[in-house]
């Protein structure tokens, strides 16, 4: 940390972290020099309608926008667009866009979020991935007519879009390498219960198979291979097979870049520098673990309490927050609260899967550490969400014993 207040400070990464970073260092009081880079030429926008609203067509690109133009232009703000960030270096302060300008600064915030991983072939024509704008439009343009998509992958962003392409008419066939859907996440007894939804609305789900090579005619993909030997012929293939975090202009830095930008439970990566969003690697003392968290609630939330720290060294509070996220498929909400990557036990304690809404508690050692409500309205999920934050012992919560999930 400088020991002086900051009065330059740039701001690398104009999604919602980096704009949610922003907006508070204004509203927390500071007057300073704030410059905000964003290798997009579009001003900050929303991504995850991408893979639901813009790629069905409900919505149209203007309304992703995060701000208006008049909301910005009151951050007095260096808005430096279209252009990414190259190098940095802490022992000068300064960091290097690609355009060649040097940034100088006395505060760094890094929001450089992630990029899809690709596939070798993700340069053919009718091979997609889905991050941004670009994507989203060239896919939804293709879809329009209806046809056949491969989606490779089955985690959030893939069911997603293999549900937004279903309600839009296309035959959509869903491959995944694992037996169970999102088992890591959600427990084998909810991913199966995905999958069911998904199959009862038409899709091809393959699971237990990857793709060994995409199939082309024509200079243009027509299909998959996949490792059980069978194929499955496409118009357009999308793949969604997770994402890495944008850390290579950091590469010499000393930041530790270990899935992401390492720091500690303030958001502090280095002396004059704090990150937030999907990039950052935390370690959250809520649940006592390490974790780098891609959802669009924590990424604002994060990048205010970087911003805050920042400014007030002395006063720092660590960044413990109840993760949160959702996801729409066929007219049904998932929510979640909590951290349950490799939970211990998963247990249905309201409701039934069988039909209608219900609710699943998730424990990891001797606590209550999450919860995914499905079909239910969000109040039900509050005393959830404060039980989590309480720290709950799971025996204090739970209820009568049902099947593991």
């Amino acid at each position: 940390m400088t020991s002086a207040p900051p009065r330059r400070i740039v701001v690398v990464g104009a999604s919602a972290a980096g704009l949610s970073a922003a907006e508070t260092l204004r509203r927390e009081g500071f007057d300073g020099s704030l410059t905000l880079v964003g290798e997009e030429a579009h001003p900050p926008y929303d991504r995850p309608p991408l893979s639901k609203q813009i790629l069905t067509g409900a919505w149209q690109a203007d309304r992703l926008r995060l701000r208006r133009p008049e909301d910005l232009d009151a951050l007095r703000l260096d808005l430096r667009l279209g252009v990414r960030a190259v190098a940095l270096s802490p022992a000068a302060r300064t960091v290097t866009l690609a355009d060649g300008t040097e940034l100088p600064y006395d505060h760094l915030v890094v929001a450089t979020g992630v990029r899809p991983r690709r596939l070798p072939e993700c340069g053919t024509p009718g091979v997609h991935v889905l991050r941004d704008l670009g994507d989203a439009l060239a896919l939804r343009d293709r879809l329009r007519s209806g046809g056949r998509l491969v989606v490779v992958g089955a985690g959030f962003l893939g069911t997603e879009a293999a549900a937004a392409a279903r309600s839009l008419g296309a035959a959509v066939t869903l491959v995944e390498p694992a037996d169970v859907p999102l088992a890591p996440v959600l427990g084998r007894r909810l991913g199966a219960h995905l999958a069911r939804i998904h199959r009862d609305h038409g899709v091809d789900l393959r699971t237990g198979t990857k793709v060994t090579g995409i199939r082309t005619a024509g200079g243009r993909a027509t299909g998959v291979r996949l490792s059980d030997g069978t194929e499955a012929g496409a118009d357009d293939v999308l793949v969604a097979i997770g994402s890495r975090p944008n850390t290579e202009w950091l590469a010499g830095s000393g930041l530790d870049l270990a899935d992401g930008v390492g720091c500690d439970e303030y958001c502090a990566a280095a002396p004059g520098i704090h990150a937030a969003g999907d990039v950052a690697r935390w370690r959250n003392p809520l649940f006592g673990t390490a974790m780098r968290i891609e959802h669009r609630t924590n990424a604002a939330e994060q990048g205010m309490a970087a911003a805050r720290n920042l400014l007030d060294p002395g006063r720092s509070r660590p960044f413990a927050p109840v993760p949160s996220f959702w996801s729409d498929q066929y007219g049904t909400r998932f929510q979640a609260y909590g951290h349950l990557r490799g939970h211990d036990e998963a247990r249905v304690v309201d409701g039934d899967m069988a039909g209608g809404p219900f609710v699943v508690a998730y424990r990891t050692g001797r606590f209550l550490t999450g919860v995914v409500a499905v079909g239910t309205p969000p109040k039900v999920l509050r005393p959830w969400r404060a039980a989590i934050a309480a720290r709950t012992p799971w025996r204090a919560w739970a209820v009568e014993p049902a099947p593991a999930a």
